[in-house]
Parts: C-alpha cells; structure tokens; sequence
C-alpha cells in the first residue's frame, strides 16, 4: 500500500527452549487443523453461494468469522472487544500494527480487506484472500475511476469494506497520519449519502515482562520467524478492539476532513488501549 514504516530501534530476537518449540508445534499445528478445513469447506460452499447470490455472500464470512475467533484462542490471545460493529452499509478504518490485525477485526465482524495487490499473488496468503472476497487495488492513479466503480459495487452490496490508513503496520504503539486518497470513493455520487466509514482503535498490551512492541511487524521483519516468535511466548497478552460510533459521509466536506475525524477518534482509542510507557 505504501512505503514500509521503519524503526532503528528493533528488539532483539527472543530466545525460548524446548517448551517454545512444542508450543511452536502445537499451536502451528492447530492452526493449521483449523485453516485447512474450514478453507477447502468455504471453497466448496462459494461453488454454490456465488451463482446464487453473486457478489453477495451470506454464508462464507460466517466461517472466516469461526476461523479467526478460534485462530485467536489457539496463539492464547485474549480478545477483548468494546463498541458494537454497524448495521448500516459503509466502510470500517482502523489503525495498522500486525498480521494479528486480520485475526482481531474479523473475530466479531463480517468484513473484506481491502490491500495491496501484490498480496493475490503470495503463495498461500494470496489463495486465502482471494477465496475469502479481498479487494485488491493497486496505487496507479490511472486505476482510481475503476477502483471506485468496485467499491461502489461492493459496498451497495452490503459488504463491509476494511482498509487501513496509515498504508503500512507500525510497532503497535503509534497511529500514523491516514492517508486521504481511499476515502474519495466514498464521495461518489451513488454512495455519498448511502453510507458511514466506522472507525476502529486496534490496541495491544503484552504481559508485563514482555516488550510492549512485540506483536508489531513492520521494517524488515520476516513473516515466518515473527509468526513462530508469537507461537512460542508461553505468557500471550491481549488485543483490544474498539468500535467507534459510524461518521455519516454525507455530514463531511471531502476526503481530507472525514479521514482526520476518522484518525483523531483512532488515535485516542489506541492511546487508551496501549501497555503503559
């Protein structure tokens, strides 16, 4: 989505034992149970949710919604959830500190991400995005006027669609300045008065012995030793969600003044939901 936020102040890897790699097995190993299966039944459903219903699909997001919850209980992260979700159509806006995010803000929500496109093409990951209905976009301005008419489609189809502002996740103790240029789509004629962009405050607080940065990815880090990193940490912590009242589109004068609203109330959800510095 965007240039990669970077830290010269990175902890150092941690270090665990035998009781770190059987929990790397374990939980590894759970997952896996719970991914695979739910995945190949999501894909056999799709074979006949979409040509009955199209775009529209009042089945398969129960199951990313199964999936994440107990994906969650299977690492030992508590999830604590504040706020309700909306009912009206619209978009959902949080702030970026993990792959942990997808997990928390599919848990209680039926939701699509929207994100890069270079994702569709991950080996894996770009299989399980692509099967559970991910927007893919890409950054060329030349894009924008078909990207809006998809986002038109999507979002007057009921879907909740989910980005992230910032562009880039960050070491969970900061909210970067949201970038506005997402946010015209919901200026289009057809959706302006139609819909609410729902803020969401994404927080992690860490066991008190443990460094508050360590389920943020971002830099350089590697996706395969941060995941077997999370697995292996005995003690888990807590993410926090936050649903903020929705923000009427039509109440704004453009891009710029609902993606500030929108960052100010993620800010100050996040502060309060961080480990104490």
């Amino acid at each position: 989505m965007s240039m990669t936020w970077q830290s010269d102040d990175i902890p150092p890897p941690e270090k665990w034992g035998a009781l770190g790699w059987a929990l790397v097995g374990l939980r590894g190993g759970g997952l896996i149970l719970l991914i695979l299966p739910c995945f190949l039944l999501l894909m056999i459903i799709r074979l006949f949710e979409a040509p009955l219903f199209g775009i529209r699909r009042p089945v398969t997001p129960h199951i990313t919604c199964f999936v994440c919850r107990n994906a969650l209980r299977i690492i030992g992260l508590g999830l604590r959830v504040e706020g309700s979700p909306m009912t009206q159509d619209g978009a959902v806006v949080a702030n970026h500190s993990s792959w942990l995010d997808i997990f928390a803000l599919n848990a209680s929500k039926r939701i699509y991400f929207v994100s890069k496109s270079e994702v569709a093409g991950w080996i894996g990951i770009g299989h399980l995005a692509r099967g559970v209905g991910t927007v893919f976009i890409t950054r060329d301005p030349k894009e924008a006027k078909t990207q809006t008419v998809l986002f038109e489609e999507r979002l007057l189809a009921g879907h909740k669609l989910l980005f992230f502002p910032e562009g880039t996740s960050t070491d969970g103790l900061r909210v970067l300045p949201f970038r506005s240029t997402l946010f015209a789509a919901f200026f289009a004629p057809a959706l302006k008065d139609r819909i609410s962009v729902q803020p969401v405050s994404v927080s992690y607080r860490t066991p008190a012995d443990v460094d508050p940065r360590r389920y943020g990815w971002w830099g350089g880090m590697g996706f395969g030793p941060h995941l077997m990193e999370t697995l292996a940490r005995l003690k888990q912590g807590q993410i926090k969600v936050v649903y903020h009242p929705p923000l009427r589109v039509a109440d704004y004068e453009n891009r710029k003044a609902l993606a500030a609203a929108s960052e100010a109330i993620v800010r100050a959800g996040h502060k309060r939901g961080t480990n104490p510095q």
